[in-house]
């Protein structure tokens, strides 16, 4: 069975596969795009891992992850922009035109959701003239509300179209991920705005379980099982221009449990059953 046209597979679907064994199973599936890593990809070697994926003519369709860039203090913020700068730079190596940016979450005794998201903008403007030199657009993703205390202050396109719109398009983008974005009654609006400032800069697919098996940062569902309208969001992101690839991303213990291959092969029946 091979991969439909615009597809892409995250490596955290199939996070039991080694990376050489991630390029070969795509290889054998005739999937022709991944999103990679670092933490995986750097226990590699960028480069050799770069290598390895030209070997077997499979793009990258984006690196995760950056950001984590609220944190108030001198020190920290110089640290964080080091760590992003070099995220950059491990994405150029692979040949990654995006570099997946989760915003961080409120520092520890602080309220401020809006300070927290100021700090987001000032490490943008700093970061966003390195990534593009570098042929690499950074991607504002939202996560859903949830993690808005300790992981992610922009918890909805829109707040993170506010961001990305201070820069120039190729500079910064943003992620559209269908686990976090299926709730919002404004996101067809959004899809729009996003679509005429060429701002798409990723695609994701996950569907939302209820009640959520293992936590809301594992209990992502397979595509088909939850209540994400997934072919919804496929027609509206590709109707705003987006010709990039849909990438599968699934944080799910169960599916962890099970062989890569077999995990896979259902992904792409899924995919063609519940989003095109």
């Amino acid at each position: 069975m091979t991969a439909p046209d615009g597809f892409a597979l995250n490596q955290q679907t199939v996070r039991q596969w080694s990376l050489p064994e991630l390029v070969s199973g795509c290889v054998e599936a005739g999937v022709r795009s991944v999103g990679l890593w670092r933490e995986p990809v750097r226990a590699y070697g960028p480069a050799a891992a770069a290598r390895l994926l030209r070997a077997a003519g499979l793009g990258v369709s984006s690196l995760c992850r950056g950001g984590f860039l609220t944190a108030p203090g001198p020190v920290a913020r110089t640290e964080a922009l080091a760590g992003n700068r070099a995220a950059v730079d491990e994405a150029a190596v692979l040949g990654a035109d995006t570099l997946v940016l989760v915003s961080g979450g409120l520092p520890p005794g602080s309220r401020d959701l809006a300070g927290a998201r100021e700090r987001v903008a000032d490490a943008l403007a700093e970061l966003g003239p390195y990534a593009a030199a570098c042929g690499v657009r950074l991607a504002v993703e939202p996560l859903h509300p949830m993690y808005a205390s300790d992981r992610c202050v922009v918890s909805t396109l829109r707040q993170a179209l506010d961001l990305a719109e201070r820069f120039p398009a190729e500079q910064v983008g943003v992620v559209v991920d269908t686990y976090h974005l299926w709730w919002d009654d404004t996101v067809a609006g959004e899809l729009e705005r996003a679509g005429r400032g060429g701002r798409i800069a990723a695609f994701q697919l996950a569907d939302w379980v209820t009640p959520l098996p293992e936590g809301v940062l594992l209990g992502r569902g397979q595509l088909g099982d939850g209540c994400v309208d997934l072919r919804w969001f496929h027609e509206r992101v590709r109707a705003a221009g987006f010709t990039g690839p849909a990438e599968v991303e699934i944080f799910s213990e169960r599916l962890w449990r099970r062989a890569g291959a077999e995990v896979l092969a259902e992904v792409l029946e899924r995919y063609r059953a519940h989003v095109l």
